[in-house]
């Protein structure tokens, strides 16, 4: 016989007498409140919750890397000025991202999608068509998933999995004290072109016969549109023989992603603005938007590269690669994440970034 002593009832709004908005844990905090006190049961489980990718024990000396990103309609994505095809593409790369920040492979994921009765088939094919092309491009497997319906538009879930050697995977943890903070090619450039396709959405609701003026904004526009995913960088830092101590992609701005790397690592850190690596066309977009590169680098969010920690051992191997670009150090906890202007004045850096709620 069921004992209904064995579960407590769950406590009902009227019981409660604060309601706490998620919105006042934000996306980290809230991920803290609910898996804090999980366990692992499991052996396997080598990395649970609180990294880019779940580690898990395979064999011999082989880990198994696993990842989940979620894409909704109206909160990550716009197709008012979204291609469907690029939409596929970007799911891909930016999901697989997450292997790639824990120093692994990707070699497969899982796909699955919930859409309202306004998408046909042939948008959906698009879609897949853009994933297939990622795909390929990555020697990744599209494995399986699952399909359903949705009341208000288009939801795509991507699970990524790749594979590791347990002893090369990078977590965020590993910084310490006086290690070389590094980060792969330019940053800001999708954050710009989110401004120029807002700025043209708004012209044509305010005017539909205008024509979007997009000549200009290749650049820009293709990184906010179709991200690459950093592969190259894995396979670079291994034939140059260096294991990062700490990695993380950027995904919510470079401000965000080192007080990830300072609060797991129990460092601080030092950037200095004169470092932080831009392309011509960035920087040239950002000023004709009134925007400062500055904000848009530390803030953005969604270039996709690797941000990393390096010891100072490997500072020859590295400090005149053209791929990378050596923006800081990291410091003790007791000093703070700062960064250091190109006048010299030391300010906190906040994590200004995108807002999952």
């Amino acid at each position: 016989m069921f004992n209904r002593g064995i579960i407590k009832p769950v406590t009902t709004l009227e019981q409660k007498e604060t309601i706490t908005p998620v919105s006042d844990f934000g996306e980290f905090g809230l991920i803290k409140l609910l898996t804090g006190t999980l366990k692992t049961n499991n052996g396997s489980t080598l990395k649970g919750v609180g990294d880019d990718a779940a580690v898990i024990g395979y064999s011999g000396d082989e880990a198994i890397l696993a990842s989940t990103d979620m894409y909704v309609e109206g909160v990550h994505f716009d197709l008012a000025y979204t291609p469907l095809l690029h939409l596929g593409y970007k799911c891909i790369t930016a999901s697989i991202s997450d292997i790639y920040a824990m120093n692994g492979n990707a070699e497969q994921v899982l796909v699955s999608v919930a859409l309202s009765s306004r998408f046909s088939v042939e948008a959906l094919q698009e879609v897949y068509q853009g994933m297939r092309i990622a795909c390929e491009k990555y020697k990744v497997d599209l494995v399986g998933g699952d399909t359903t319906s949705s009341k208000t538009g288009l939801v795509i879930n991507i699970t990524a999995i790749g594979r590791a050697k347990k002893d090369e995977v990078t977590y965020r943890n590993g910084a310490k004290p006086n290690d070389i903070l590094c980060v792969s090619g330019d940053l800001g450039g999708a954050y710009v072109g989110l401004q120029v396709l807002e700025r043209e959405k708004q012209v044509f609701l305010s005017n539909p016969d205008m024509q979007p003026e997009l000549h200009d904004y290749s650049y820009v526009l293709q990184r906010q549109l179709r991200p690459e995913a950093r592969k190259d960088v894995v396979e670079i830092l291994a034939a140059l023989h260096i294991k990062p101590t700490s990695m993380i992609d950027i995904s919510d701005g470079l401000s965000s992603e080192i007080l990830h790397l300072c609060d797991q690592s129990g460092t601080g850190c030092d950037l200095f603005e004169e470092k932080i690596p831009r392309d011509d066309n960035t920087y040239d977009t950002a000023r004709s938007l009134n925007l400062d590169f500055t904000m848009c680098a530390l803030n953005g969010g969604e270039d996709y590269e690797l941000l990393f920690t390096i010891s100072q051992a490997d500072y020859e191997k590295i400090k005149n690669h053209p791929d990378f670009t050596l923006i800081g150090y990291m410091t003790e906890k007791e000093s703070g994440a700062n960064l250091i202007t190109t006048s010299g004045n030391r300010y906190p850096l906040q994590a200004q970034g995108w807002k999952h709620f």
